[in-house]
């Protein structure tokens, strides 16, 4: 009896069918992720993790954004890129508070093929490190096309000058011919990605804002019927301090037309209308704060700042 039994069970043991290994686009997709997606599929089988491991294609482009900016320093930062084995071509650290003008100059010099710089909120590092860096890849291997730079501190227009002098070595067309044929609209400018600024053919993301002739971000309005551009002497295109610009869809708001979101952020007057809002404040989110929406005990939605005050605290007491 208990060698049928057992016989039973190799039976079914030797049934069982063998796990097969990913479909090879699997493999391919791996290049276009960022580190923590990469990490993440490296634990789903040995095949992939041998993948992440061995190969250098998952690390010709490092892109750090999300939960893994604030960790990341100059240490692990030079652990990630050594995995290219001096061929990175894409770096991109968002918001990397950590990292400074010692470890991105370390990672430049190591990798002279880099082609794409960006380093938004990177506030560790600093103008003569961004200068350093762009210099060594202009004598090293002249492959920088794409640089971006913006919330990082105390840019004057000498390094913006500095950059472009550097930059426009590998320009088939002048720099200002460049940045014409492109505009920047601010409803879109947390959805620019690594990979759509090379078809966007800006090579730096910064200029002198023709309002207040500081090096930031400028932006142009994508409203066609925007009166601002019927009058020449005060065309809409300025930084957002010159120009306050709605959240929803990014055109100019006229001083009298200013409409609050819940989320501090303002609105056009049309817009504001079409967007949903609270039960209780009558204001609505922008796209990037859908995920604060509440529910109450009516199944109506409910802003955070209102559930705060209904339940007297505040979500940064459990912070």
């Amino acid at each position: 009896m208990e060698e049928s039994s057992k016989a039973v069970s190799l039976t079914v043991e030797q049934a069982e069918p063998e796990a097969k290994p990913p479909h090879e686009a699997m493999f391919m997709v791996l290049a276009y992720l960022p580190v923590y997606e990469v990490v993440v599929m490296s634990q789903v089988c040995t095949s992939l993790r041998d993948a992440v491991n061995n190969d250098i294609l998952p690390w010709l482009n490092v892109i750090v954004e999300g939960t893994l900016s604030w960790r990341l320093n100059d240490e692990i930062l030079m652990k990630i890129t050594s995995k290219a084995n001096s061929r990175l071509k894409t770096l991109a650290l968002i918001n990397c508070m950590h990292v400074t003008d010692q470890g991105l100059q370390r990672v430049v010099e190591q990798n002279p093929l880099i082609n794409k710089l960006h380093i938004p909120g990177c506030t560790g590092i600093t103008p003569e490190g961004v200068l350093r860096a762009v210099k060594t890849l202009g004598q090293r291997s002249n492959c920088l096309k794409s640089l971006s730079i913006n919330g990082i501190y105390n840019i004057q227009k000498e390094h913006l000058d500095m950059l472009i002098m550097n930059l426009r070595k590998n320009l088939p067309l002048p720099l200002e011919e460049q940045q014409k044929q492109q505009s920047v609209y601010y409803h879109e400018r947390g959805s620019l990605s690594v990979f759509k600024r090379e078809e966007s053919q800006r090579l730096i993301d910064l200029e002198i804002c023709p309002k207040c002739f500081e090096v930031r971000m400028v932006y142009d309005c994508p409203k066609g019927h925007c009166m601002r551009r019927e009058w020449p002497l005060a065309p809409c295109r300025g930084c957002i301090f010159c120009i306050p610009r709605c959240e929803n869809c990014g055109g100019c708001i006229e001083s009298g037309q200013v409409e609050d979101g819940a989320c501090e952020d303002i609105f056009c007057l049309e817009c504001w209308l079409q967007l949903p809002k609270c039960s209780f404040c009558n204001k609505p989110y922008c796209k990037r704060h859908v995920n604060w929406w509440c529910t109450s005990s009516d199944s109506s939605s409910i802003c955070k700042v209102c559930d705060e005050n209904s339940h007297g605290y505040t979500y940064t007491d459990f912070l």
